[in-house]
């Protein structure tokens, strides 16, 4: 199963992960901010991921890390 990692204290909730993952996996936490006061990306089901690092290619601050 392939590990998605998302380092939640940099990332800005921009949501381009969010908008190119094929399996709708990915969601802006709604209950939590991060230390710069985002909301952060974060992964709902990681056995449905497929490692396709889609959402690591969009990410303009390297905040995912997808391992096979």
């Amino acid at each position: 199963m392939p590990q998605v990692t998302f380092d939640a204290d940099r990332c800005k909730g921009c949501s381009l992960c969010v908008s190119v993952c094929p399996r709708k996996i990915i969601v802006l936490s709604e209950d939590t901010f991060n230390a710069r006061g985002f909301h952060p990306a974060k992964i709902t089901d990681p056995s449905v991921c497929i490692a396709c690092a889609f959402c690591a290619t969009m990410c303009p601050d390297a905040v995912i890390k997808v391992e096979k």
